[in-house]
């Protein structure tokens, strides 16, 4: 179908050699952690679109909230013809944009990047079913892959479901610059943040009483496990939840329950783990409103509008480079 084509930056290949690169790095020290981007398999990402749903989990209905409220709004401020969705999953979060851009008749193109292939292939025929417009898809990894979405101003880029606070302060700024540089002086970036708040209510969002965050948790290791090779026994570690208070993050970890040595293949080596270690594999950064601003200001960024939901739960700006003439106004 010509109207749907999928680069293929990600492949095989090239995921085995990040993927070896990340474990190398990331089981080597005394501080033993994970990146979280090898959660998303095919079962992986089933199992987070399941979280979405449960009701701890309030940022995905927080956020939807305020897209729904605003979707008109942010098409017409943004000004765009082409949606660039950053860590599209099943593109769910993003169709009440997409309505908005469609209903003004301003919906052209639609780009997706995600780090699932299978995933994005489903999301781009999905969404030139709906939409009619072409969809392009990249299978590629958002730390280093923005060059291969196409120039074609004005877009409108969004990384919702507050994927932003997987990041530390650092990666986040090197992240923003990045986007900085991709983007064109007519583009407009959208950004979902969760915000701080009761840490009890947190962490619950992060360990539900059904179980569906720990299966998610524990399947970053059958990953290394199908991939790589590695003998994690996965009934041998336990998943928690932690608030960090001074890095205003939740902390997601793998406690190893017995002492044991896994072996990983594919990058040769052998990892001691005593009973109690733990596997830090994820970060959930909380924000502020002027906290998330200074951080976009310092990348280079102008602020327009920040909105929030009824209960000031989470919030979504949108931000664009100096050179773009955006109507700035007073805060909604």
């Amino acid at each position: 179908m010509t109207n749907v084509s999928v680069q293929v930056l990600s492949g095989p290949d090239t995921r085995r050699a990040r993927m070896t690169g990340d474990v190398r790095d990331g089981l080597s020290g005394i501080s033993k952690s994970i990146p979280p981007v090898w959660f998303y398999d095919e079962r992986g990402s089933r199992l987070f679109e399941e979280i979405t749903r449960l009701p701890e989990y309030y940022l995905t209905r927080a956020e939807r909230s305020i897209l729904e409220a605003r979707a008109g709004e942010i098409a017409q401020r943004s000004g765009a013809t082409t949606l660039v969705e950053i860590g599209s999953g099943s593109s769910e979060k993003t169709r009440v944009l997409l309505n908005a851009m469609a209903a003004a008749g301003s919906l052209d193109r639609v780009v997706l990047l995600d780090i699932s292939e299978t995933a994005l292939r489903e999301a781009a025929l999905e969404l030139y079913s709906s939409y009619k417009v072409p969809v392009e898809g990249v299978v590629g990894d958002l730390r280093d892959d923005f060059d291969a979405i196409t120039a074609g101003t004005p877009r409108l880029w969004a990384f919702l479901g507050s994927t932003i606070g997987n990041f530390g302060s650092s990666e986040r700024h090197g992240l923003f610059s990045r986007f900085a540089a991709a983007m064109g002086s007519g583009d407009r970036l959208l950004l979902g943040a969760d915000l701080v708040k009761d840490p009890a209510r947190l962490v619950a969002a992060y360990d539900d009483r059904a179980g569906v965050t720990a299966d998610f948790n524990r399947n970053v290791l059958r990953v290394l496990n199908v991939e790589l090779g590695a003998d994690f026994d996965l009934d041998a570690f336990s998943h928690r939840a932690v608030w960090n208070g001074d890095e205003s993050r939740v902390e997601m970890r793998l406690r190893c329950l017995t002492d044991q040595e896994v072996s990983i293949p594919a990058v040769d080596m052998r990892v001691s783990l005593s009973a109690g270690e733990e596997l830090l594999t994820e970060i959930s950064t909380k924000f502020s409103e002027d906290g998330l601003r200074d951080e976009l200001v310092a990348a280079g960024f102008e602020i327009d509008r920040c909105w929030f939901d009824e209960d000031r739960d989470f919030m979504v700006m949108l931000a664009c480079l100096p050179d773009s003439q955006l109507r700035l106004t007073d805060e909604a």
